[in-house]
């Protein structure tokens, strides 16, 4: 994908700001969102059953685009609507798994 985001290999775990930065860019690349429509985003913002484009053969992709880019590992129980369901939610999951890498 061009113009990837990535967050930087390192023993600390990425502060918030830098998360949603690679997150954002993900949502662009994998789902070929709009820049401008990306950067709308607030945490309310719906994502599963909200955006045709995240439909669930996207949401593979996806995931796979955080763990590369985040450096996170998802396990499939970590996987479940809710994390799925907003901007919000799928920030806060990518926090919490940047926390435990």
């Amino acid at each position: 994908m061009s113009g990837q985001t990535a967050l930087s290999s390192n023993a600390t775990a990425p502060s918030r700001s830098q998360i949603d930065t690679v997150l954002r860019a993900i949502l662009r690349d994998v789902l070929g969102l709009d820049e401008a429509q990306v950067e709308g985003f607030d945490g309310d913002t719906g994502l599963f059953g909200h955006l045709p484009e995240l439909d669930s053969m996207a949401v593979a992709g996806l995931l796979t685009e955080m763990e590369d880019r985040l450096d996170i590992v998802i396990e499939d129980e970590d996987v479940d609507g809710e994390m799925l369901e907003t901007y919000g939610g799928l920030l806060a999951f990518a926090e919490a798994k940047s926390v435990e890498r």
